[in-house]
């Protein structure tokens, strides 16, 4: 009998914990990946990098040797808040004066272009040259957690557009550490280290986890891999944060994220300051370290991707903005190009200026997500959209001496140009089994400079899908099923759709989109996560059924 009444208190007490677990299922879901990683990853104090030092003493003269290599890529910077490019917050007292500097002493690229509108596939595009979609990376690797979570996170009647989650997919989806670029793909730091480069890469990887899909073995000599998101720790004096509580990222990001790096793939430690700064002190021992030798440095910032945290010092510079979430988007653009201003510097203090290449971008533009209208002015969209203000980046580039000072280069250019171009740099030539897609800019910058050919560039997320070519642009939807058609060279904006006016237009470039995409392969993961972004407003902004939008696919 007392057995009996033991397993009875057993069974109430399970289903009561069942109901408490199923009352606090969002919590629960919410909370798990981070939870998650304190176990599989606990994190050591902070330890110096001990990064390869280069020989003591030159073999050849700076000016004989090939030139190093630097590219510096932020992350979701959106093009106006570069002041060569837009400069909407250098009226807030937050200009980009390092960055503009590249711009002054180099070449600015009035049409620059990231090669995807959101990370992972831009990324690829980057360290490749290629269209990612050729080799199957065409949606950014996102925790199944994530997905479940996103549909409940995202619940709210005002929004007319709901996201839509595929359950099953999601349930069977590969732990997104598992998803990135195939190690078949031969990237730049893999061509530049058989050319004798050192290559360092620092910061954002996000192009898979496991160990044959790591910086490592990818080329990577080194490699300072951010392992999770946060700037700081959120409680800590020296950072200020901003919390949408409209986004449904935003707040799967904040429980979820952790303070933590890896050196070489080893166990995780956390960095010694705020990020954006210890990836820049990180990159200037790099650069002292390997002055008598050519590297290549690839300092991918997290920076000013979400969640929003500033340095205290950086916001508490920036007074005169009277909005909090402004003050610290402005204060995170600060330290970025600080950053620049740092590298730079680094550069000249070792006499290695005048012979890099050096490159600053970002991976896409702004999003929506972030409740600040004016990060990709004057351009119509956000990162997760294939109008202009998801892909026009800010995208800056000198080499004294090889690239005219001040030049403004008005064709279109991408992210899979970085490729061919520094190879080209560094005296070698693109692979020659396998398509490469981006060209050479070197020819189009110097004092003779050749006039660029013509070309169609493309983007692709699942079905929706754009080509540019001519100035002209096409943007197909699926959902919704729309063509949205632009002629670039008077509407530069994105205003006036010509699909209906323009049906030869629009029916030839239909066909060059069919013609690429129809030979591309099959995703290497599915997706199973759409996700609404209206193209004029940002999330936080009051929906109506006329507003413009989009179904990002991943």
């Amino acid at each position: 009998m007392i057995r009996r009444h033991k397993l009875l208190a057993s069974l109430v007490l399970l289903i009561a914990l069942a109901g408490v677990a199923y009352l606090n299922r969002l919590y629960l879901l919410t909370y798990t990946l981070g939870w998650y990683t304190d176990i599989r990853f606990p994190r050591d104090a902070n330890r110096p990098v001990p990064w390869m030092a280069g020989p003591d003493r030159a073999e050849q003269p700076v000016a004989q040797r090939p030139p190093n290599i630097v590219i510096i890529m932020a992350d979701d910077l959106g093009i106006n808040d570069v002041t060569t490019h837009g400069g909407g917050l250098a009226a807030q007292g937050a200009p980009t004066p390092a960055i503009d500097a590249i711009a002054r002493d180099g070449v600015r690229f009035d049409q620059g272009y990231a090669a995807a509108a959101v990370c992972t596939v831009s990324r690829a595009a980057l360290m490749t040259g290629r269209y990612p979609w050729r080799f199957g990376v065409e949606f950014t690797p996102t925790p199944g957690a994530m997905a479940r979570v996103a549909g409940q996170l995202y619940a709210d009647p005002q929004r007319l557009h709901p996201i839509i989650v595929d359950k099953e997919k999601a349930r069977a989806a590969k732990d997104f550490n598992d998803l990135g670029m195939p190690a078949s793909e031969q990237t730049l730091a893999e061509l530049l280290k058989a050319r004798g480069y050192h290559t360092v890469h620092i910061g954002k990887w996000h192009l898979g986890s496991t160990p044959e899909m790591r910086p490592n073995n990818q080329g990577f000599d080194e490699s300072l891999f951010m392992e999770s998101g946060l700037y700081l720790p959120q409680d800590d004096p020296r950072v200020v944060n901003s919390k949408q509580d409209f986004d449904p990222i935003d707040r799967f990001l904040w429980p979820n994220m952790r303070f933590g790096v890896s050196y070489n793939a080893g166990h995780w430690f956390e960095p010694a300051g705020y990020l954006t700064d210890y990836f820049t002190d990180e990159a200037v021992t790099v650069i002292r370290r390997n002055r008598h030798r050519p590297f290549f440095l690839f300092l991918a910032h997290w920076g000013v991707h979400t969640p929003l945290q500033a340095s205290k010092a950086d916001y508490d510079a920036l007074s005169g903005i009277a909005d909090h979430r402004q003050r610290v988007y402005a204060a995170m653009v600060r330290s970025v190009d600080r950053s620049v201003a740092r590298v730079l510097q680094a550069l000249r203090d070792e006499g290695l200026e005048d012979n890099t290449l050096i490159v600053f971008t970002s991976d896409n533009g702004a999003p929506n997500y972030l409740g600040l209208p004016d990060v990709n002015k004057p351009y119509r969209g956000w990162k997760l959209t294939q109008f202009e203000g998801g892909v026009r980046v800010p995208y800056v580039a000198k080499w004294p001496g090889r690239i005219s000072a001040g030049t403004h280069y008005r064709q279109p250019v991408s992210s899979i140009d970085l490729l061919p171009t520094a190879l080209a740099a560094a005296g070698g030539t693109v692979p020659a089994d396998r398509p490469i897609d981006g060209v050479n800019l070197l020819p189009f910058l110097g004092k003779d400079a050749a006039t660029q050919s013509a070309r169609a560039l493309f983007w692709r997320d699942g079905p929706y899908r754009t080509v540019q070519e001519r100035g002209w642009k096409l943007i197909v939807s699926e959902r919704p099923r729309k063509d949205w058609l632009f002629d670039l060279n008077t509407d530069p904006t994105e205003r006036i759709n010509l699909a209906e006016r323009q049906p030869d237009k629009l029916a030839q470039l239909k066909a060059l989109l069919a013609a690429h995409h129809a030979a591309m392969p099959a995703p290497l993961w599915p997706s199973f996560l759409e996700m609404p972004v209206l193209i004029d407003k940002t999330l936080d902004q009051k929906q109506t059924p006329q507003d413009e939008y989009t179904y990002w696919v991943n």
